[in-house]
């Protein structure tokens, strides 16, 4: 009997060890794979990144070279992109840049920025008009965007245009005051916040008075229709 039970025991202690042999393989075998896991992850990342700084050097080489492709620009708003510029500022220059965008396709190129200079009084040679266009060319097509063309009063009212610079020529001759008006030479944070805060008013106040105005124009054409039917009346009676 006591024979019987001591084998018992000796297999139950067997089954444990293989038991905890076959745990322990597993344990060991899902180490395994997570570690062969994070690896590959690691792999991919890193290829990742290569691949990326890959592209941005060719990118480089190209735009050396003056082969890199135009970028698709992306859609913008203009009044909260160049917010040193009041709403009517904005349009200002927008109705510029449409007045010479004569294929109304959306940008100015080389033959209607050497029209527009020679309207403003200050004709460009050949070369200056494509230095001209070179300078604030974000995406290298030859060509200014209605984003690019605000960059040249943008550079002019932040000083970064050098003096017998074309696009200064043409921002002075245009007669659009592009003073700064936002948060430029701020002397603390603090005080750019109080600047941002009024240029937020300031432009809702611009918006307002827009309104007023439209509504008071209608209005008058109210009264000049009532006018002019009080003067009809009175002659067919």
């Amino acid at each position: 009997m006591a024979s019987k039970e001591l084998a018992q025991k000796l297999q139950r202690r067997l089954q444990l060890e293989e038991s905890g042999e076959a745990v322990e393989g597993e344990v060991e075998a899902v180490k395994g794979a997570a570690v062969a896991g994070e690896v590959e992850e690691r792999s991919c990342l890193t290829a990742s990144a290569d691949a990326e700084l890959s592209a941005k050097l060719c990118r480089r080489q190209d735009i050396n070279e003056g082969a890199a492709q135009p970028r698709r620009a992306a859609v913008f708003n203009p009044y909260t992109e160049f917010k040193e510029f009041s709403r009517r500022q904005i349009k200002d220059m927008e109705r510029m840049f449409r007045l010479y965008d004569s294929g109304r396709d959306g940008y100015i190129d080389l033959m209607e920025l050497k029209l527009m200079m020679e309207k403003l009084g200050a004709p460009q040679t050949h070369l200056g008009l494509k230095n001209m266009i070179k300078e604030v060319d974000e995406d290298f097509d030859g060509k200014l965007s209605f984003r690019e063309f605000l960059l040249i009063f943008h550079k002019a009212a932040a000083g970064e245009l050098e003096e017998d610079s074309g696009l200064l020529t043409l921002a002075k001759l245009s007669e659009i005051d592009v003073s700064i008006e936002g948060v430029k030479g701020a002397k603390n944070f603090f005080e750019a916040k109080v600047q941002a805060l009024s240029s937020a008013s300031k432009f809702e106040a611009e918006i307002k008075a827009e309104q007023d105005e439209r509504k008071r124009e209608e209005e008058e054409r109210k009264h000049r229709r009532a006018a002019f039917r009080e003067l009809k009346s009175a002659f067919t009676q």
